[in-house]
């Protein structure tokens, strides 16, 4: 099978390797799209995320469905045919985290596409069986795919309890802040305020129902917000850009008592924060790592269209032109490509 290897910061290989057999409890699911996350495009311009170091030619990529093309033999709740979307981090599942049902805590997660573990840029990948949801007729393998920005932004709007009537604020309208947005609204949001630089990634917030969006650049977030809500500030402010001046600036924006969720990776180690005035107004400000439990969620929302991703991938690109897919996803203007293996 063909596989599209990193093997140094900015360059790629598609080379041959032996298709995965199956362990008993895992399926080999033919790859039919995967997502470029941020995470990708930082391995591929850095070669590096933190302390996880791409050490050797490494296949990247974690946002993938498919088709099952073979299962193990104590497999019984897949079949060959099903189309599946494929959750990427399995964890130890005997830690304290995943007894609690946190198994995104889990200290030992095996997560796809992440050094040493490779990813899904791969015509086949083998995974455990209880990993893969089967995908009904009305959600595509693409959708199937984008369960894993869709999760995120579940958690997310989790994080921060997002309910029925509140007011949230969405910093960043690239991929996770957009799937945020379509998550707080299924939650009940009724009133939603996103921020984004980019005047196409504030059209398409718009488009997908936010109430109001502000340019960062040219105008004040916490004005635009006490603006918009009569000085009062929202319920949740839910980060989803990672820069420094946003991350800053959300509790500013939300109400005394209200939440604020970080979910964006930061650009900065530290940031400055109003630690009297958190205390004051008792803000709670929570992180919110990745997922757990969120792709049923994540493929209902999409079989019952309160979740709407199709604008969201701008561009497909087969597996032997990732390098150029890779180069275009870089583009500030561009909100997501993926490939299909």
């Amino acid at each position: 099978m063909r596989v599209a290897v990193l093997t140094e910061p900015g360059e790629f290989e598609v080379v041959e390797r032996e298709r995965p057999t199956p362990n008993a409890d895992e399926v080999l699911v033919r790859v039919r799209e995967v997502g470029i996350c941020g995470s990708d495009l930082h391995y591929y311009e850095h070669g590096h995320i933190g302390d996880s170091v791409v050490e050797d030619p490494q296949v990247l990529g974690h946002e993938s469905a498919g088709e099952i093309a073979a299962v193990g033999s104590a497999v019984d709740s897949l079949v060959v045919g099903d189309r599946v979307a494929i959750e990427p981090g399995v964890p130890c599942r005997h830690c304290e985290f995943c007894k609690r049902g946190e198994y995104h805590l889990c200290p030992d997660v095996t997560f796809m596409g992440s050094p040493p573990i490779d990813g899904a840029f791969a015509e086949y990948v083998a995974w455990p069986a209880d990993f893969c949801y089967r995908l009904p007729e009305s959600v595509s393998t693409r959708e199937g795919a984008l369960c894993e920005p869709l999760s995120v932004g579940i958690h997310a709007a989790r994080r921060g309890d997002v309910a029925t009537g509140d007011s949230v604020l969405v910093t960043g309208g690239g991929p996770i802040g957009r799937c945020v947005l379509e998550a707080v609204h299924a939650a009940g949001a009724t009133d939603v305020i996103v921020s984004e630089p980019v005047d196409r990634k504030r059209d398409l917030a718009h488009d997908r129902g936010a109430d109001r969006v502000v340019d960062p650049g040219t105008e004040s977030l916490t004005d635009a917000v006490d603006d918009h809500t009569d000085g009062r500030g929202v319920d949740v402010a839910i980060e989803a850009s990672g820069a420094r001046p946003a991350i800053e600036s959300t509790p500013d924006a939300v109400r005394r008592g209200g939440t604020v969720v970080l979910v964006g990776n930061p650009t900065a180690d530290s940031v400055d924060v109003d630690a009297l005035g958190l205390v004051h107004a008792e803000v709670d400000v929570r992180g919110s790592y990745r997922y757990a439990n969120t792709y049923p969620t994540a493929i209902s929302l999409l079989a019952d269209d309160r979740a709407d991703l199709s604008e969201l991938v701008e561009f497909d690109a087969p597996l032997g032109d990732v390098e150029a897919a890779f180069e275009r996803a870089r583009d500030p203007e561009t909100v997501k490509g993926t490939i299909r293996p």
